[in-house]
């Protein structure tokens, strides 16, 4: 059995000739896209809920969180989380709202990854099991898409090109 000749890089990645490298190098990096889309979509989707984008932060009139809220429950999986939420919509949107930025924010700079992740995954399960559980075929809806695509983040974190990865080294360097 023949084995390519590998090169430690500066970062310590194995590397060899050819597609063997390049397949090691797309494997190290593939879920990058899925971080830069991710938190790009919940930095602006948070930014559109506070500058009364596609839903207004109010507790009724046409667009208005509340009325979203109202017109969802009564085909949500769990409608007791709605009535939780009518409680205060103003409330609940202006949560959303900023834990959508601050999830963005933390998984775009790698920092506290998989919190991050584990935020994005709570928000998407939420929007799915009230506002879009009841979309059929259920592919049409996309907070489970969001949800599942949240879950490899979750699992992995935020390994390369991270706020993580760089304390890590720190942490490393300090202990040697």
């Amino acid at each position: 059995m023949a084995h390519g000749n590998l090169t430690r890089t500066r970062g310590g990645a194995a590397t060899g000739g050819g597609l063997r490298g390049l397949k090691e190098t797309a494997g190290r990096y593939a879920l990058l896209p899925l971080r830069v889309f991710l938190g790009v979509t919940f930095v602006y989707a948070g930014f559109d809920k506070l500058t009364g984008g596609t839903t207004s932060l109010k507790a009724s009139g046409p667009g208005s969180i509340g009325e979203l809220m109202h017109s969802v429950r009564d085909s949500s999986a769990i409608p007791a989380l709605v009535d939780l939420a009518l409680k205060s919509p103003v409330g609940f949107g202006y949560a959303i709202a900023i834990g959508e930025i601050a999830v963005g924010l933390g998984i775009l700079v790698g920092l506290f990854g998989r919190l991050a992740a584990t935020g994005g995954a709570l928000i998407s399960l939420s929007l799915w099991l009230t506002v879009s559980w009841a979309t059929t075929p259920y592919y049409y809806g996309n907070d489970l898409a969001y949800l599942m695509a949240w879950l490899p983040l979750v699992l992995a974190g935020t390994p390369l090109l991270s706020a993580d990865a760089w304390l890590a080294s720190r942490r490393r360097l300090r202990t040697s």
